[in-house]
């Protein structure tokens, strides 16, 4: 009975400590490194922004849905006309899933180390391509 009551609080602190990072990277925004903004819509007038890694992979512009919180992608997914901002500069893009030979190469261009899978709690990894309109 103790193993079980040890992986259970083990368990129990390892979600606490997911849950904590995630609900800070999503209020804190870090802006350190490569980011952009990415403007995504649910609605007419609606707007909502989010900091997000800048990507590239064969000379193309990516973002990855790195979290389990991911409204923004799936705001993007629905209304694929974004606004993307780097370094003040703001340009319209559409914004394309990726799969697939092409997934992968962006995953292998772009990794992610494993302290930082562990934190977030391994969640699953979705790219968008942002094409110029």
């Amino acid at each position: 009975m103790k193993p079980l009551k040890i992986i259970a609080i083990v368990l129990g602190v390892y979600i606490g400590i997911v849950v904590a990072f995630e609900s800070l990277i999503g209020v804190i925004q870090p802006t350190a490194g490569e980011t952009l903004v990415i403007t995504t819509s649910d609605a007419p007038g609606s707007s909502h922004d989010r900091v997000l890694a800048h990507l590239t992979s064969d000379e193309k512009l990516y973002v990855a849905a790195n979290h389990w919180p991911r409204a923004w992608y799936k705001r993007a997914l629905e209304q694929p006309d974004v606004d993307v901002t780097i370094e003040g500069k703001t340009t319209a893009r559409r914004a394309v899933p990726v799969s697939g030979d092409e997934h992968e190469r962006v995953e292998s261009d772009n990794g992610l180390p494993l302290a930082f899978r562990f934190v977030t709690g391994f969640p699953p990894r979705y790219f968008l391509r942002l094409d110029p309109r």
